[in-house]
């Protein structure tokens, strides 16, 4: 199995527009991830799992669906914490952990230097989070730790990703479900994607390049 879903959605696409622009400040950036998140998330759970319960309105007991499984969220920090942070605003009920990998361009090797994951998390299924992948090394190294936690279902949301970087998880993670905004032209020699939005982390956080 590989799945891409690339949503095309105006909304989705007109916020994309507004992250491509190079005048757009910080906190107009962040605040459109944010937006972005949400719509992308939405898609990602189309298929969870619900069950009735009872409740009662200001007029009369009824029953009504409710999620009725334990969702974990996943950061690869840093840029995902951005998603992060949206993804719970849609899904408090759900639990988070936090993944530190990145790729050393002197030893050209992927080096973690954090890792937390909730607890019982065999079988669970996974939304993991990063804005960009670009050679996709640094998600699959992620993908790797998660399944060594017998996870379930993976679903990794994205809002950019490169041919190069779909390509490896397709190859290593087939059964990874990857959700965008678009799958990019390509990328540059310095690995940045094409038309791309530039580097996501310096963006969101306004740091130098």
């Amino acid at each position: 199995m590989k799945s891409l879903i690339e949503i095309k959605h105006p909304l989705v696409q007109h916020k994309l527009s507004v992250l491509r622009k190079k005048q757009t400040s910080s906190a107009t950036f962040r605040k459109t991830v944010e937006e972005m998140t949400h719509l992308v998330a939405y898609e990602a759970t189309r298929n969870l799992q619900t069950q009735d319960v009872q409740l009662e309105t200001p007029l009369e007991v009824t029953t009504g669906p409710m999620i009725a499984e334990d969702i974990i969220l996943v950061s690869i920090m840093r840029a995902g914490n951005s998603m992060l942070e949206a993804l719970l605003n849609v899904m408090p009920f759900a639990r988070a952990g936090h993944i530190g990998i990145y790729r050393d361009k002197f030893i050209k090797n992927t080096v973690e230097y954090y890792f937390r994951l909730p607890q019982n998390i065999k079988g669970k299924r996974i939304l993991l989070a990063d804005p960009i992948v670009a050679t996709g090394d640094t998600v699959l190294a992620c993908l790797d730790r998660l399944k060594q936690y017998e996870v379930g279902q993976i679903h990794l949301l994205t809002l950019l990703i490169s041919p190069e970087g779909l390509e490896k998880i397709h190859h290593f993670h087939p059964d990874v479900e990857v959700l965008c905004a678009s799958k990019e032209r390509g990328l540059n020699e310095k690995g940045y994607l094409l038309p791309g939005i530039g580097d996501a982390g310096n963006r969101l956080y306004h740091t130098l390049e």
